[in-house]
């Protein structure tokens, strides 16, 4: 992972769009134009990663700082790339951090969608859902992940 700049932006939007495409389809949701848009309206650079296998853009992830601890945002891998562990990696890595700081993280994925199962697996549970989407949250872990060194320039 490395932090994003604004001109990873389209590769991005354009990985969006593919991954988004099957679940948005099956709820009756799919804009080819709003599946883009969305993610150019609330593209963060400074809370963004870019997901490289190599040296290849293959993904993003957002970990945006909000009141109560930080939400998990625009979380894709290209296909290519799915279903080899580089998900359940980027998730370690990063909730290693909010675990650090003893926080909670919250996210919303679409009804149905198989990524729930990656976010269940590494802790998240239901808060709200609605019939469009499942909003989860992960209380922070002591033990080991709370002894993690905070990562270089944090806090």
């Amino acid at each position: 992972m490395r932090p994003a700049e604004p001109a990873d932006l389209e590769p991005i939007v354009e990985i969006r769009a593919v991954v988004m495409r099957p679940d948005l389809e099956r709820l009756g949701r799919y804009d080819e134009y709003r599946v883009r848009q969305r993610l150019r309206d609330a593209f963060c650079p400074e809370h963004t990663s870019v997901i490289e296998a190599d040296g290849t853009l293959v993904g993003s992830v957002a970990l945006r700082p909000s009141e109560n601890g930080h939400w998990l945002e625009h979380f894709y891998l290209s296909p290519d790339v799915q279903g080899r562990g580089m998900g359940s990696a980027v998730l370690r890595t990063l909730l290693a951090r909010t675990d650090a700081d003893a926080e909670l993280v919250r996210l919303n994925v679409l009804q149905g969608s198989p990524a729930r199962r990656l976010y269940e697996r590494h802790g998240f549970t239901v808060e709200t859902q609605d019939p469009v989407d499942v909003f989860m949250v992960r209380h922070h872990r002591g033990g080991e992940g709370s002894r993690l060194p905070r990562a270089h320039g944090s806090g």
